[in-house]
């Protein structure tokens, strides 16, 4: 190890690697439930060249890499399950170009959500990107990466879908482009070549190290506003989902429950949201999304509730800062969630299970859905809170947390950024030669097997 920390020193310079205990604690863990395991060592590097050197270092000494961005996936994918060094990427988080006329934007692979929108704002108000309900800090490649959802995903669908290209330092040490960058000195598309984007999408970091990406911008228009439908019989949702954004008018669909206060116990609300570029458009897509769910008002069994300005600019942030007050309801800072890609149509269903498995296990959960595309399909996610100092309530919320993975795939659904004891779970209901073809391809990529190890492995 002592012959590894002085090439990084090489690499990086001293104060961009470190061995000492207290940073191996930090870089040991996430918010969630997972258990601890700290790196040998962690390096940041500055640019696609250093990557490729310190990767180039871990294959020579089969040492495991893993890449890591904000930190904050909550599901302990950053992890270091097999020792060997973690590789944070924030300090290469440069905003490159921004293409006005084709609505895109070249960043790093370190470059934060709130950078981004905050450089957006500043240098072109006109533009905004899909920003996901976490905190500033998380990154923008990491949210692709692991087919993410945002603001703009009933608009572009996940946010793997919003990538036009991408840069990326193979397992081997080569770099590597994706999309029309391969061929062209515009980040346009990834169509009409061959798309290898998905040999690094969803993989974990088990494929390979995004260093640069291009992601599409949509317009950021003047006006906005938001409606939110209430009903109380949750076999009702998937229809007043289904008429809302066959309207294809709002940039986002969130439906969610809630406990508190306690006159919303029961409710199954959907919030849409729209934006336009005069009062006129906006009131004409407020009535376009009234008429879709008419028959809905007509029969008294749901309807617009009406917003006072304050509550309406608070569900028109962005991101939603009222999901973070439910992750801070115990102390200990402790909380994870299951987010399940699913259809629409298993809405009813997998509410009932959330309530069945929160009272079973005798833990607190929130519940809900965003909605990706036009009711393609959406991510229902269950969220536990939990006291990281009291190891018999992480135990519960583990418990609830397994007990919600078994009961998603058992629906039809499939676990999002699955935490390694779910990912066992997704492997033992995936078609086997899906399987052995994921483990031939990372054999061809990764042939020392340094990437992330330990993820996407049935044992």
């Amino acid at each position: 190890m002592e012959e590894i920390y002085q090439a990084l020193v090489r690499i990086v310079g001293a104060a961009y690697v470190s061995r000492d205990p207290e940073e191996r604690f930090i870089y040991a863990r996430d918010p969630g439930t997972m258990e601890p395991c700290e790196p040998d060592l962690v390096v940041m590097p500055n640019s696609t060249e250093e990557v490729r050197q310190i990767v180039l270092l871990a294959n020579q000494m089969r040492i495991p890499v893993v890449p890591m961005g904000g930190g904050l996936v909550l599901s302990g994918l950053t992890r270091p399950l097999k020792g060997g060094m973690v590789l944070d990427m924030k300090r290469m988080n440069r905003i490159l170009e921004v293409d006005e006329m084709s609505r895109s934007v070249l960043v790093e692979a370190g470059a934060s959500q709130g950078m981004l929108q905050a450089y957006l704002k500043k240098h072109h108000p006109g533009l905004k990107h899909s920003i996901p309900d976490a905190p500033p800090i998380a990154t923008i490649a990491g949210n692709v990466l692991i087919h993410g959802s945002g603001h703009l995903s009933a608009t572009g669908g996940f946010h793997s879908d919003m990538l036009n290209g991408m840069e990326v330092v193979l397992p081997t040490g080569e770099i590597a482009k994706i999309g029309s960058c391969a061929t062209s000195p515009y980040w346009f598309s990834r169509a009409p070549l061959p798309d290898l984007a998905g040999l690094f999408i969803g993989w974990h970091g088990t494929t390979g190290i995004a260093t640069k990406l291009a992601i599409k911008l949509y317009p950021d228009r003047p006006l906005g506003d938001v409606g939110i439908f209430v009903m109380e019989d949750p076999e009702l949702v998937p229809g007043v989902i289904h008429r809302l954004a066959g309207v294809a008018v709002a940039e986002d669909i969130l439906a969610f429950m809630a406990n508190a206060p306690a006159w919303l116990r029961g409710f199954q609300l959907v919030n849409v949201k729209y934006g336009a570029e005069t009062g006129e458009e906006l009131r004409l897509k407020r009535d376009l999304l009234r008429e879709s769910v008419r028959t809905y008002i007509d029969e008294k069994v749901g309807g617009f509730m009406p917003l006072p300005p304050e509550m309406k600019q608070r569900f028109l942030e962005e991101p939603q800062t009222t999901l973070a007050v439910f992750a801070d309801t115990r102390e200990g800072g402790g909380f994870e969630y299951v987010g399940a890609i699913m259809p629409i149509a298993l809405f009813p269903e997998a509410y009932r299970k959330g309530l069945e498995i929160a009272e079973r296990h005798g833990v607190e959960c929130a519940t809900g859905a965003r909605i990706v595309g036009l009711g393609h399909c959406m991510m229902f996610f269950y969220g536990y809170a939990f006291n990281r100092a009291d190891p018999s309530d992480v135990k519960l919320a583990q418990e609830a947390l397994e007990a919600t993975n078994a009961a998603v795939l058992e629906m039809g659904g499939i676990p999002w950024k699955a935490e390694a004891p779910a990912q066992k779970q997704i492997i033992e209901k995936m078609d086997p030669n899906t399987f052995a073809l994921m483990n031939r391809l990372r054999g061809v990529l990764d042939p020392n097997g340094i990437m992330n190890p330990g993820n996407w492995e049935a044992d």
